[in-house]
């Protein structure tokens, strides 16, 4: 899509850089630039102000990833694109969990009621939860990734969405700060969607959150 729109050598294509590197990659593909935007933290998806404030005039396009079920500002980021005219493309993740919407949302409203000591997602009524994510702050123990060692060694399934942001790869590096991009890429962990009928797992997934999150110190 980029290449059919005329963008390539010389052009800047402002993407997140937390999530996927085939974003980037197909930016670089394409002959262009990536530049890394921070994310809104309760959404993990592009903060339009951040884009706003990486617009240079090389700037051709703009990629809103929509992450885990929750979707990208479009509306503030297609009226920047107006005002500048930018190009503005969307792609989302792939679904997490093997059963449907309504189902996914019962099961994380089960979670977000009974999840203590972690940072349970923001509520929003359009959430498809594609994944489940929490926050495991890095201020106490464990940390997220002791935390997600703990959880693996009692059985539950649970996965670092991102490990690295990809203006800290070697592929992508750029000496940029993106504060909440890089807090997310520390405390973020996706937990199973675990179907509401299926009581035992879910009564063991939220029992070995709880014995590992009262270990966590308050912020």
């Amino acid at each position: 899509m980029l290449r059919a729109a005329g963008i390539g050598r010389g052009d800047e294509v402002v993407v997140p850089a937390f999530g996927r590197a085939d974003v980037a990659g197909a930016v670089v593909a394409a002959g262009a630039l990536p530049v890394f935007a921070d994310i809104d933290p309760h959404s993990y998806c592009l903060d339009a102000e951040a884009v706003a404030a990486v617009t240079g005039p090389r700037t051709a396009a703009i990629v809103a990833v929509h992450r885990f079920g929750r979707s990208a500002p479009l509306w503030q980021l297609r009226g920047h694109g107006e005002r500048h005219g930018l190009l503005v493309l969307e792609e989302r993740d792939a679904v997490g969990e093997p059963v449907d919407v309504a189902e996914r949302r019962r099961a994380a409203d089960h979670l977000d009621q009974r999840l203590r000591g972690v940072g349970t997602p923001e509520k929003d009524r359009d959430h498809t939860y594609t994944q489940y994510v929490v926050r495991v702050p890095g201020n106490g123990r464990p940390d997220r990734d002791a935390f997600a060692r703990a959880l693996r060694a009692k059985g539950v399934a649970c996965s670092v969405p991102v490990k690295t942001p990809l203006h800290r790869t070697a592929e992508h590096w750029r000496d940029v700060r993106l504060p909440e991009t890089e807090r997310a890429a520390d405390d973020t962990l996706a937990l199973p969607l675990v179907p509401v009928a299926e009581r035992r797992g879910l009564h063991r997934l939220v029992s070995a959150c709880n014995a590992l999150g009262g270990l966590l110190q308050p912020a």
